[in-house]
């Protein structure tokens, strides 16, 4: 665990899940959550925006993975808890442990996604529905650039 995250200010659920929500008294922005990010010691890999009622099927990360909200709402299903982020809001979740993400809103949800190495590599429990794969392959509406 590095020092800054030492410090911060974390509530640890009993399944492992690190929340650290946004202390500043500025609104979060793209830049000041990859450099919170940064500061924790994790590197940033992605920055994906999701959807009104986005579900991403149960899946897992091989390693710790760490997500930095940059604006939005939406809730990582666990088996024993679900947890809401927003904005700011920093997760940290073990490696392995199976989830769900499911925005329960009509409005898209901006976050970073990172772990210690750079790193992505995901075991799916599901059907890869919402995957960033997935996401990848949509077709874009009629008339988009």
């Amino acid at each position: 665990m590095t020092d800054a995250l030492k410090q911060a200010q974390i509530t640890t659920f009993p399944n492992g899940v690190k929340l650290i929500k946004w202390s500043r008294k500025e609104e979060p922005t793209a830049e000041l959550v990859a450099a919170e990010m940064a500061r924790l010691g994790y590197k940033v890999y992605d920055l994906q925006t999701i959807g009104p009622w986005f579900e991403r099927s149960r899946h897992a990360h091989d390693y710790e993975e760490i997500r930095g909200a940059v604006s939005g709402v939406t809730t990582f299903h666990f088996d024993d808890c679900p947890i809401t982020i927003e904005g700011g809001d920093i997760l940290l979740i073990p490696g392995g442990l199976p989830h769900e993400v499911i925005s329960h809103n009509g409005r898209p949800f901006s976050a970073y996604k990172g772990s210690l190495s750079g790193e992505r590599k995901v075991t799916e429990h599901g059907d890869a529905k919402g995957s960033v794969e997935t996401l990848g392959k949509r077709k874009a509406p009629a008339g988009a650039p």
